[in-house]
């Protein structure tokens, strides 16, 4: 059974030597240890972690009921390390193999809009029992409040130190996570870790954030939630565009097509290049298109005022907003609105922009951008190509994905490669 060490209780009976230290027990360690005990029965395998409970991240996941996976997952849903290296790992363990997991942890999953698979519980704590339960199932030795801050490579594999506590262990996992969250422990100390071990380092940002902007006209708009098309512009980069629900804040904007436009305009402000935002009201429509709607309101509702018939199109705070904001008079007929003025409106409704002054930062992005380069890790086993006898799976890598359960399907997925190859047969060229 899985040995939980309170240090200040008892101290753990463990082998000289343990075969498997994973560092951090988030998604990615839990699912590590279980894939690695499963096809190494017998081997010893420790997960540390500095909190007193696992999986707080698990919990506050999709609002709470933790959204596994998608039912549709590509390399194209990432961003960061290349490509070709994530769809290697994606490949290993693609979505069914995921779904099939978690049914063999007795939880079932459901599909929501855009492909996204909850548990039927809509619980997160469904989640993480079931991961903890197969992780005791497994053998699995749990250490909490062990905060490691050494891991030092020796002849025989690695001497791991926490306030309280040495181990020394044949291989490490680093499962850290990223700096997402600090409150549930993701605060980047595997980053320090895997620098002292050789590795380079993707300067981190948020991703997955909600947006500041400059301003008080959003204040207005507080609440107000739509459908929208946002594109990011970089200089000397191709604009991105986003397509999704956009929900008006006290703050700013948040919001699955805010948060996952959010990466791109913190990388590009790391970068030092120039960067905006803008919004286009009317998502797929160019500015042709977004003439000839105003255009077609007009001729079937001559008499309607220009506000009354722009919130046929937009939520009539937002159609108030823009008025205001363009200094147009909204109570003209629509009939009789000049086309100088009418052109105004159709751009500011095909391309408003958003004056970004900033993110909310670690404490409320859902993921960390940046992190160990992903070509500094054998995508067929997740084993660092700096120091060998490490392993390197999830957040703590520089991939990340978009809105919708592609992040913890990377975390599932690397998870198998890393225990899939940790649970062979010791061999003297095993690495």
């Amino acid at each position: 059974m899985a040995t939980r060490y309170d240090p200040g209780v008892t101290q753990p009976v463990l082998p000289d030597l343990v075969d498997v230290a994973i560092v951090g027990g988030g998604a990615a360690g839990l699912a590590t240890a279980i894939f690695a005990a499963r096809r190494s029965v017998g081997r010893s395998i420790v997960i540390l972690d500095g909190a007193r409970r696992l999986g707080a991240k698990i919990l506050v996941a999709g609002g709470g009921r933790c959204n596994v996976t998608n039912r549709v997952v590509s390399a194209a849903d990432y961003c960061g390390g290349s490509l070709h290296r994530i769809a290697r790992v994606l490949a290993a363990f693609p979505v069914p193999r995921t779904v099939a997991f978690f049914q063999e942890l007795g939880v079932e999953l459901h599909e929501e809009a855009g492909g996204k698979l909850f548990p039927t519980t809509n619980k997160a704590r469904t989640v993480l029992d079931a991961l903890l339960a197969e992780v005791e199932r497994c053998g699995v030795r749990i250490l909490t409040e062990q905060r490691v801050t050494t891991v030092e490579p020796r002849d025989d594999g690695f001497r791991i130190v926490t306030a309280t506590l040495t181990l020394h262990a044949r291989r490490v996992v680093l499962a850290t996570g990223g700096c997402a969250l600090p409150k549930t422990g993701s605060d980047g100390a595997g980053y320090a870790l895997a620098e002292r071990l050789g590795h380079a380092l993707v300067p981190p940002t948020p991703a997955l954030v909600p947006l500041v902007l400059a301003g008080d006209s959003h204040r207005s708009l507080s609440g107000i939630a739509q459908d929208v098309e946002l594109t990011v512009r970089a200089a000397g980069a191709k604009a991105v565009r986003v397509r999704g629900a956009l929900l008006w804040t006290h703050f700013g904007v948040s919001g699955p097509a805010v948060l996952d436009a959010s990466r791109h305009w913190l990388r590009a402000r790391l970068a030092g290049q120039a960067v905006d935002l803008a919004v286009s009201f009317l998502p797929g429509a160019d500015l042709a298109g977004a003439e000839q709607r105003l255009l077609e309101l007009a001729a079937a509702h001559p008499k309607a005022q220009v506000h009354s018939a722009l919130a046929r199109l937009v939520p009539a705070r937002v159609a108030g907003a823009l008025l205001h904001e363009l200094g147009l008079d909204g109570a003209l007929p629509l009939a009789h609105f000049p086309k100088p003025q009418r052109r105004r409106l159709v751009q500011a409704l095909a391309a408003w922009p958003l004056p970004v002054r900033d993110s909310r930062g670690y404490q409320h992005a859902e993921v960390t951008a940046g992190g160990v380069p992903l070509n500094e890790v054998d995508p067929g086993s997740m084993v660092s190509r700096k120091c060998p006898g490490l392993h390197l799976v999830g957040e703590i890598l520089d991939v990340d994905g978009r809105i919708g359960g592609f992040n913890f399907q990377w975390a599932w997925a690397s998870a198998w490669v890393a225990g899939s190859f940790l649970g062979r047969p010791a061999s003297p060229d095993s690495g």
